[in-house]
């Protein structure tokens, strides 16, 4: 069975997306000044176990313009990646390698996570990632936690979000101050 992992960005205080939003933030906001090559490294090993990129609307629009003419491994096997993105406004066909996912998002994925293939990984839609984790489909949590405090902005566990119990697989500190957490869900 294929593992759904989430990979975020996050700051200290738990944003996710600081208060301008990303369409406000072209330049990747708070987080580029502390991706340097470590985390680039990190970023393509990750992008390795995956064939599968699953995603919301809003950053399947961002991300589609920054990335698709991009070059270098991680453009690369970004680009190259089949992406499936959740949304009930979107019509095909997409760009981007992407198609729209059908049916009702939690069971289209649970069989999606059934089929063989290599791991599924989520980017950014916070309003996704909650909806994931109600539906108990999400094995394991990639936790980028930068050192930064932006004192406001979308969080991706705001209050009410429902309870999960998490086990630290592994935690390491980056040279650029960002700590590397992974969490497994259950």
């Amino acid at each position: 069975m294929r593992k759904l992992k989430v990979a975020a960005f996050m700051t200290l205080d738990g944003v996710v997306e600081d208060p301008g939003g990303f369409g406000e933030r072209q330049d990747g906001g708070w987080s580029l000044p502390f991706f340097d090559d470590e985390a680039r490294r990190s970023a393509i090993d990750e992008l390795a176990t995956c064939d599968t990129f699953l995603t919301g609307r809003v950053t399947y629009e961002i991300l589609s313009k920054a990335w698709s003419a991009n070059t270098g491994e991680y453009a690369e096997r970004l680009n190259a990646m089949s992406k499936l993105v959740v949304s009930t406004t979107l019509a095909g066909p997409l760009d981007w390698n992407a198609r729209v996912l059908e049916g009702e998002a939690a069971d289209a994925i649970a069989a999606l996570k059934r089929q063989q293939g290599k791991d599924i990984v989520v980017y950014g839609s916070a309003t996704l990632v909650r909806t994931l984790l109600r539906h108990d489909l999400v094995d394991e949590f990639r936790i980028s936690v930068f050192p930064l405090v932006l004192g406001g902005g979308k969080r991706l566990f705001p209050e009410g979000t429902e309870q999960a119990r998490l086990t630290l697989v592994s935690a390491k500190a980056l040279a650029s101050g960002v700590t590397a957490l992974t969490y497994r869900n259950r």
